[in-house]
């Protein structure tokens, strides 16, 4: 083994041997992913990390690399010598190496492996809580290789973008003083201050307005973010986001440099050029407002239509149609106390196309699905000849005026399933969205093939600013606080704040919001009327967030910014079934890690020494 790496230094990686290289004597190091004894010759495919090819151990080139190759089995680490010749007939076409096979000339035997708890192979059906424990075999599967391979890249080219646009990398803490208002942050307790404690940053926001304050006007970092929040496919406990501040701009210079640093990802990872889609360069827009009445959510997935039928105001004017669960709403509008702009309760519809040849008993399994997120029931009809409604008890009270406007409203077809759904404004959009993707699904609506046409991207743009938090009846920021609002919308900070409109927006990637951020308020009358607006007073805002409000009266410029989710956009762009198949040693939706046992207890000692009084 010592001539191998001291002396014989791996001249080539696995898979990047081709026809060219025949004739050449090679040094490759690898794995042994299978083993194959044809009666003379023993034939192994070695891998790393860029693919696998054919390894010959010939008797008759040398009886002792045939003996190791005949004693290999797989996931042994080998260094061998070989030269390249070609396969003639007996190509490969199912990879990329199949056109050579190397002759062992030596070879050497770094580590021998036990056998592995599963097989190395894309394909394997092992739970993926045992991948996780053994997450460092996992990794040698060809597909997470060429997962994580693919966020290299997306490293390289967002650097390089940045750089070449005049940026600056600058590092943040990530131990920083706790602020409300975000997301739940995890806590680390200090040695020197017993009783206080550290939060771990789950975004640069302060920090990264600070920088612009102190004079370096265009900032990026790609940085590790904290957050101690429930899991689910696309969300991790720690996670990577590509953020991006900027002086002296507005919303269209920002999006154009991220819509230049999209494009590049698109045609350097996946060698999609983006602008068949978009030729101008540019992404569209969608206002928040018609994202939600078109599709219920401000992340619409554009690959496919469905979109949800507005039929509120319809409702009204028929005084509910004759339907009973429509007339509340229509009774509440006409008393004055349903309010147009922000309403309290909505009808929406969506229809099935006939072509989707939905059953009753589909119909009753779309009604259990939507049971499950809350919904009382799911109304819906089917459209018979001359536009009467059958299949429904909706059919016997429905007003001849209502059906024939909900009709044309909807352009229903013979054969078409109309649903509806009624209530609460945020549950039924909730609702409705999801149904939407279901049917989708289910109706084999979204494109699998990997093209441009495939990939669906968007701004969403000028949501409002505030929400209402039900629970303290006080409106609350529907993001954070620093968030510009629309200069057309300041006078109605006080008088109705669920009406302000805000300079924040979203881009969205198939449905997933892979990025948003905001123009920044710099001007501290402003940002004073804000806080009142959602109940902080001056002294509470002081003590929160006194040294950001102080540096903006220190002469902050006009900024903003946008953070990118670096994981949720490699495992879009990867076709990642979730989050974790795009992160190296990620956690489980408990946020534990099979592989080394964390989070774990810690011995009384150490809780004596940080001041903490152990759970009883």
């Amino acid at each position: 083994m010592a001539r191998f790496i001291d002396e014989l230094k791996r001249t080539h990686m696995c898979g990047d041997l081709r026809a060219e290289h025949i004739g050449k004597t090679v040094v490759l190091f690898g794995w042994v992913q299978s083993r194959r004894d044809h009666g003379g010759c023993i034939f192994v495919d070695l891998r790393d990390r860029t693919g696998v090819v054919q390894v010959v151990f010939d008797p008759s080139v040398s009886d002792g690399c045939f003996a190791l190759g005949d004693a290999a089995r797989n996931e042994w680490v080998l260094g061998i010598r070989a030269e390249v010749r070609g396969r003639g007939d007996m190509k490969n076409p199912r990879i990329a190496t199949g056109d050579i096979e190397v002759v062992a000339s030596e070879a050497t035997v770094f580590n021998k492996s036990e056998t592995p708890p599963f097989a190395i192979e894309d394909n394997v059906d092992t739970h993926e809580d045992k991948r996780l424990e053994y997450r460092y075999l996992d990794l040698r599967r060809p597909k997470l290789q060429k997962a994580l391979i693919a966020r290299s890249q997306m490293l390289r080219t967002t650097r390089q973008h940045f750089t070449d646009h005049g940026f600056l990398e600058v590092e943040t803490p990530f131990l920083l003083k706790y602020t409300p208002g975000g997301a739940r942050n995890f806590l680390v307790p200090s040695r020197h201050q017993p009783g206080s404690f550290y939060a771990l940053a789950e975004s640069p926001q302060l920090f990264k307005q600070l920088l612009m304050v102190g004079g370096y006007d265009r900032y990026f970092q790609i940085v590790r973010c904290f957050r101690d929040e429930d899991l689910r496919l696309d969300r991790q406990p720690e996670f990577t986001q590509i953020d991006v501040e900027m002086s002296f701009v507005n919303e269209d210079d920002i999006f154009g440099m991220i819509e230049g640093l999209l494009f590049k990802l698109f045609k350097d990872v996946l060698g999609v050029d983006l602008h068949e889609k978009y030729p101008s360069g540019h992404l569209p827009r969608m206002r928040f407002e018609e994202s939600m009445r078109r599709f219920g959510n401000d992340k619409p997935d554009l690959r496919f239509g469905l979109e949800h039928h507005e039929l509120t105001e319809l409702v009204v004017q028929h005084d509910g149609g004759g339907i009973p669960f429509f007339e509340p709403i229509a009774k509440k509008f006409k008393s004055g106390t349903y309010r147009k702009d922000l309403p309290e309760e909505i009808v929406k519809a969506i229809v099935i196309p006939a072509s989707a040849n939905l059953s009753r008993a589909d119909g009753d399994k779309l009604e259990h699905y939507v049971k499950g997120m809350g919904a009382g029931g799911l109304a819906r009809a089917k459209i018979g000849e001359s536009g009467t409604w059958t299949q429904s008890p909706l059919q016997k009270s429905v007003t001849d005026g209502m059906r024939e406007a909900i009709n044309r409203a909807c352009n229903l077809q013979l054969g078409d399933v109309i649903c509806f759904q009624f209530g609460p404004a945020d549950k039924v959009h909730t609702i409705m969205a999801n149904l939407r993707v279901h049917l989708a699904k289910r109706m084999g609506l979204i494109p699998e093939s990997g093209s441009a046409g495939r990939y669906e991207l968007l701004w969403i743009t000028d949501p409002p600013l505030f929400e209402r938090d039900e629970a303290s009846k006080r409106w609350a920021a529907a993001h954070h606080p620093f968030t510009r609002p629309h200069d057309a919308c300041l006078d109605l900070l006080e008088q109705d704040p669920g009406k302000v409109l805000c300079h924040r927006y979203d881009v969205v990637l198939n449905g997933f919001e892979i990025g948003g951020g905001s123009i920044r308020l710099h001007d501290p009358s402003v940002q004073a009327r804000v806080f009142k607006a959602i109940g902080i007073s001056d002294e509470e805002a002081d003590q929160k967030f006194g040294f950001l409000l102080k540096a903006l009266r220190l002469g902050a410029p006009p900024h903003g910014g946008i953070a990118l989710g670096m994981d949720r956009l490699a495992m879009l762009l990867m076709d990642a079934e979730a989050i974790r198949d795009v992160i190296a040693f990620p956690k489980t939706q408990k946020g534990t890690d099979l592989m080394t046992g964390a989070p774990s207890p810690v011995n009384p000692e150490q809780l004596v020494e940080l001041k903490i009084s152990p759970i009883k």
